[in-house]
């Protein structure tokens, strides 16, 4: 999942993004500070800024709901979780498009669930507003889990350990909307700070290479950030893919899902156009796109150049934006994912 340059005006599409500050939990709602000096957080006079390495969330709710992240009960037929689709090595799962209820194809890319919480909006599409809403929506859809609240809950009360555990994090019990946020809070717990380019933007210039900080610069000299920018590096808002040309005309076969936010708003204006997503990982979350069709971050970026940006690079410079790009694999629970992952082969 990867780039779209150059803002798309959409009517409803916020002009910024305003993530919320997110929770972090070890105790309760105590806020801990992982790893930042009280001057970590300085102004960057940088397009793209540091993710934030202090949060607090309920640790409660937290570790109930990487539990039911994991339970393939939320679906109909006790098949598909949404692990499932979403793996603590990338976030994602690899695959072009995703698989469903009964092995179904599904229509789009598994976006990663890294990070999730400092997009504005959620999915390709931008049809659910929070990552509460992502979870409602993906547990009615006939190709996900297909599957009601009431028969998840019926499911659940079944489960004596599990309805305590609901009674610690949530007084009311095991309920629908309790069910949306516990997933919503674990989702917000993962975030992988402290990728290298983080270090080098809080001031360690050591920690990226003469190449690496090119790479930097040729993104912000070609316009790459006009849309990717900020903590997430985007997520923060719309933008049509094929700005300068058409893509879907040229990777032909078009499907319905190619359309993006038109099918949430009907608005011609926005066919074509979808959310802009986060590059951080990036080099671990491949294939690419909404369609999941470059299977490689240079196939991608030539992509963009093409079809975005309406411009020509040297194959020198595309590679310079690679390596850069590589710098924003982060860390989960204070480990490298340029580590655990597979297709991360940067290193300094």
């Amino acid at each position: 999942m990867l780039f779209k340059f150059r803002r798309h005006a959409a009517s409803d599409a916020p002009r910024r993004a305003s993530p919320k500050r997110q929770r972090l939990p070890l105790v309760g709602l105590i806020c801990v500070t992982l790893l930042v000096a009280s001057t970590a957080q300085a102004q960057i006079n940088e397009p793209i800024q540091p993710l934030p390495i202090q949060t607090k969330l309920d640790a409660k709710k937290v570790a109930l709901g990487k539990l039911l992240f994991n339970d393939k009960r939320l679906s109909r037929d006790n098949s598909i979780a949404c692990a499932s689709c979403h793996n603590l090595t990338s976030g994602a799962d690899g695959l072009r498009t995703s698989v469903g209820l009964g092995g179904a194809v599904l229509p789009t890319n598994a976006p990663t669930v890294f990070n999730s919480s400092h997009n504005f909006r959620q999915r390709w599409d931008g049809k659910a507003p929070t990552l509460e809403a992502l979870v409602s929506l993906i547990l009615a859809s006939p190709q996900i889990m297909d599957n009601k609240w009431p028969d998840v809950v019926a499911k659940f009360e079944q489960d004596s350990t599990l309805v305590a555990q609901f009674k610690q994090a949530y007084p009311d019990g095991v309920k629908g909307p309790n069910i949306a946020h516990a997933i919503a809070e674990y989702e917000r717990s993962l975030t992988t700070p402290n990728a290298r380019f983080d270090k080098y933007l809080r001031g360690d210039k050591s920690a990226l290479t003469v190449d690496e900080v090119r790479g930097y610069e040729r993104f912000k000299s070609y316009g790459c950030v006009a849309c990717h920018q900020g903590v997430n590096v985007g997520g923060n808002m719309f933008q049509k893919f094929g700005v300068m040309g058409d893509y879907f005309a040229a990777r032909g076969n078009p499907k319905p899902a190619d359309l993006g936010r038109y099918n949430v708003t009907k608005d011609d204006a926005d066919k074509h156009v979808f959310k802009v997503p986060s590059l951080r990982n990036v080099a671990l979350t491949a294939p690419y796109f909404h369609d999941g069709s470059a299977s490689t971050l240079e196939a991608a970026v030539a992509v963009m150049f093409k079809y975005q940006l309406g411009r020509d690079a040297s194959a020198e410079d595309r590679d310079l934006i690679v390596k850069f790009l590589h710098t924003l694999t982060g860390e989960l629970d204070g480990k490298s994912l340029a580590v655990a992952g597979t297709r991360d082969a940067s290193s300094k």
